[in-house]
């Protein structure tokens, strides 16, 4: 972060904060001109500072308002059980966020669904037969405060 100046760190804000504005519109609001501007986005890009661009969804007209957090611990911390673990639970679409925790357990997977029954046959079906899983914990959401686009 030692090569970026205010400029760059204000060119990733504002395209956090939508992604989809004009060339002109940013290079406005961050004070350049749109060659210049168009070049550090370039670059922020080729150097892996913006690693792309998506859209943010409303769940909840998709269906998909359960939300879970499940703690995951694993019955090997080998590298090439971790290495595991960590191929198959990419292939889980539900699966939306998976961390490697330090602490009580292994792992925090966020999953959504569209209702407890169908987050029931992820954890029994997908969850729980992943490699060198022993135990889960779920935590239901209740309702989200702050979330990324709300």
């Amino acid at each position: 972060m030692a090569n970026l100046d205010r400029a760059d760190l204000q060119i990733i804000k504002e395209l956090q904060e939508d992604a989809r504005m004009t060339l002109t519109e940013l290079a406005s609001r961050v004070g350049l001109s749109k060659t210049p501007c168009q070049l550090r986005m370039r670059r922020l890009e080729e150097q892996g500072y913006i690693t792309g661009y998506t859209a943010l969804v409303d769940h909840g007209k998709l269906g998909l308002n359960h939300i879970a957090f499940v703690q995951v611990t694993l019955n090997d911390t080998s590298s090439k059980a971790l290495t595991a673990f960590n191929k198959a639970v990419r292939k889980i679409g539900e699966v939306e966020q998976c961390h490697m925790i330090a602490g009580g357990y292994d792992y925090l997977l966020k999953v959504r669904t569209n209702d407890m029954v169908a987050y029931r046959m992820v954890l029994g079906e997908k969850l729980s037969t992943l490699p060198h899983v022993v135990q889960t914990s779920t935590f239901v959401v209740m309702e989200s405060v702050k979330d990324i686009g709300l």
